[in-house]
């Protein structure tokens, strides 16, 4: 049984198949993870215990390695190239339901992956699918989190740890009126706390006080609490005194550009402070994860970090020239736990230092990135 076509969507450049994998997310569900050269036009279909994609003007890649998680509903994918249409066809244990629109994503590039259609499902019974069913989405899906905002309290109280950066014998850096990022950045946290626990959130500071830890510590911190959402933040310097507005980053292991690269290597030279004691931790991780962990926790934190982005600038606070979301090998961020690292701005700035330790901006800063969290989908 096949569920009907939609229109093929027709493109100068055919697509282009990249890596298929597979994931197993909290709840026990199956995720599929597409991934293209670009955005991919795309249909459901479903079968006896099958699930198929259709990618319509897609050219498959036969010698790609699907990586197969265990534990998944996923026992073999296939391709089926039919002129310009590539079939991906998943051979299920057990039959499934058509799957809602909301359990699908597509996720933007970032520094490590093309574009990711996102696909979550759980056994079912079958039913309510036939011979007219339509798609469950089509190439215009956006990711829940970035185009819906909650207007209810979590039905689940879910963990989140705000890290204030620095901290102790090291204040970060200094804006030219002497404020230190140290303070600024506790200052934020602390009332983002206070904002998130209002709305039913279970939250956790790395510190609550002036004292230094390492970048480890603070990783560690959000994996032994079990959090579901880990925000680390901080405020920028640049030899540019013109430079300002806020950015936000997330772990790769290859740079977005050299001004991300230059960042990472500065925040992370935090731990040059005091003892060593990140690297082992660093490989430690490393050996935990596998690399479909790692896949999967690079994408849910691209879909906070772009949600974090929208909600800044729906709350009209100045972003940084170039790309909202960038991408660099932040040793805070290592970890089995989502997360990105906000710039809250320029203490570099004269103007921006002065917004940077005044109540209001702060208290404006606090409701974006509650916002954030508010429209971050944490059951995906």
């Amino acid at each position: 049984m096949v569920v009907a076509l939609a229109p093929r969507n027709v493109f100068a450049v055919p697509n282009v198949l990249r890596s298929i994998r597979t994931g197993l997310q909290p709840g026990g569900k199956t995720r599929l993870v597409i991934e293209t050269a670009s955005r991919p036009s795309y249909t459901l279909s479903y079968g006896d215990k099958q699930l198929i994609v259709n990618l319509s003007n897609t050219n498959g890649k036969t010698d790609i390695q699907t990586k197969l998680a265990n534990g998944t509903l996923v026992k073999k994918i296939s391709q089926i190239q039919d002129d310009s249409l590539l079939q991906v066809s998943a051979t299920l244990s057990s039959m499934i339901d058509a799957i809602d629109k909301k359990q699908i994503m597509i996720l933007e590039p970032n520094g490590d992956n093309d574009y990711r259609l996102v696909i979550d499902f759980i056994a079912g019974t079958g039913k309510g699918i036939n011979t007219t069913t339509t798609s469950a989405a089509t190439s215009t899906a956006k990711p829940v989190a970035n185009t819906t905002q909650q207007t209810t309290h979590p039905s689940k109280q879910h963990i989140i740890v705000i890290d204030a950066g620095h901290g102790g014998k090291d204040p970060g850096c200094i804006g030219k009126g002497g404020t230190q990022e140290k303070t600024v950045v506790l200052s934020v946290a602390k009332k983002l706390k206070k904002t998130l626990d209002s709305n039913g959130y279970k939250t956790f500071l790395t510190r609550s006080t002036d004292v230094y830890l390492k970048l480890a510590e603070r990783a560690e911190f959000a994996e032994k609490k079990h959090a579901d959402l880990f925000i680390s933040l901080h405020a920028n310097a640049n030899p540019s005194r013109d430079m300002k507005g806020f950015s936000i980053y997330t772990l790769s292991e290859k740079a977005s550009d050299e001004e991300a690269q230059k960042l990472a290597d500065s925040e992370n030279a935090a731990d040059k402070i005091d003892v060593n004691g990140f690297e082992q931790f660093s490989k430690d991780i490393r050996v935990a994860l596998s690399s479909l962990q790692q896949h999967a926790v690079a994408e849910l934190s691209e879909e906070y970090a772009n949600g974090c982005a929208k909600s800044m600038n729906r709350a009209s606070i100045e972003q940084q020239k170039g790309p909202s979301v960038r991408h660099a090998p932040f040793a805070v961020l290592r970890s089995t736990v989502p997360g990105a690292l906000i710039e809250l701005g320029h203490l570099s700035n004269k103007s921006e230092e002065k917004l940077l330790k005044s109540d209001a901006h702060q208290n404006k800063l606090v409701a974006a990135i509650a916002k954030s969290v508010d429209a971050y989908d944490f059951d995906v």
